[in-house]
């Protein structure tokens, strides 16, 4: 893993710093003059909201965030020369929490919808995903077809894609704090199913996964991932350069493998 996040490191640090250079020209995040990038690295922190999310933000056994969201913020904030700091967060809460200067980016996941692109500084997009229909796999035959949702009962994560995929089409759902707590509601029987990024669901449900008698189905809504800044921050911007040189040298598709997601990144 240090190999990988040297690698990646290598490869942006010319980009990234070279954003850090102009700050009249920087994006303003907080209104007041201040370069967001400056304000990160005078603090010698960066610190990233997350949700429990595998493939993207896990804990290993040791405690430790892993996933391919977490390395990657790892690497970015070295290239950056600060630390990283991730904050579990409730992902209702993003907006107000980065406003809040609580956390400095939402970097999980995060679905870009004209709502987040509106609140936020986001990146480019680096990730392809779909929201899909999670249900136990003795009962997977029966709903094959979105028109076979009708009278199921979902959990999904409060204000995600996929409580705005279900609640577009009118379904019956729960909001619940997290796409984990969406699996587990599933899993224990009160609710019928689970709407949630490809992603997770093929992390975490079928053989071999903590979730063997769940499988998914129905896909519903396709989406891109970004991640996102203080509206005005200049740390959008340096992040896809980071994003474009790690794509450019390999290693971000090489993180990816590590996860089984590398058909899912976006060219850079």
């Amino acid at each position: 893993m240090k190999k990988l996040l040297a690698m990646m490191t290598a490869a942006a640090m010319a980009l990234t710093m070279a954003g850090c250079g102009d700050k009249e020209t920087s994006g303003q995040a907080d209104g007041a003059g201040g370069s967001d990038m400056a304000y990160v690295q005078d603090k010698g922190t960066l610190v990233v909201g997350i949700t429990d999310f595998e493939p993207m933000d896990y804990q290993d056994a040791a405690g430790e965030w892993i996933g391919f969201d977490a390395d990657m913020a790892r690497a970015f904030a070295e290239s950056l020369g600060v630390e990283v700091e991730f904050m579990e967060i409730t992902w209702d809460n993003k907006v107000m929490e980065l406003e809040g200067k609580t956390i400095d980016c939402v970097w999980n996941g995060m679905t870009l919808t004209p709502e987040v692109k509106s609140a936020m500084e986001c990146t480019n997009t680096y990730c392809q995903n779909w929201q899909v229909v999670v249900l136990p796999a003795d009962k997977a035959g029966q709903y094959q077809e979105e028109e076979s949702l009708t009278g199921l009962n979902f959990a999904v994560e409060a204000g995600s894609a996929g409580e705005a995929a279900v609640s577009s089409r009118n379904l019956n759902f729960t909001s619940v704090e997290s796409q984990a707590d969406a699996l587990m509601e599933v899993a224990a029987g009160t609710s019928d199913a689970a709407v949630i990024d490809i992603l997770m669901a093929a992390a975490m449900t079928g053989e071999g996964t903590g979730y063997a008698d769940l499988t998914y189905t129905v896909g519903l809504d396709s989406d891109e991932y970004g991640v996102g800044f203080r509206k005005g921050s200049d740390l959008a911007a340096a992040l896809n350069e980071f994003f474009a040189a790690s794509y450019a040298d390999g290693s971000m598709t090489e993180c990816a493998r590590n996860y089984g997601i590398e058909s899912a990144i976006a060219q850079q």
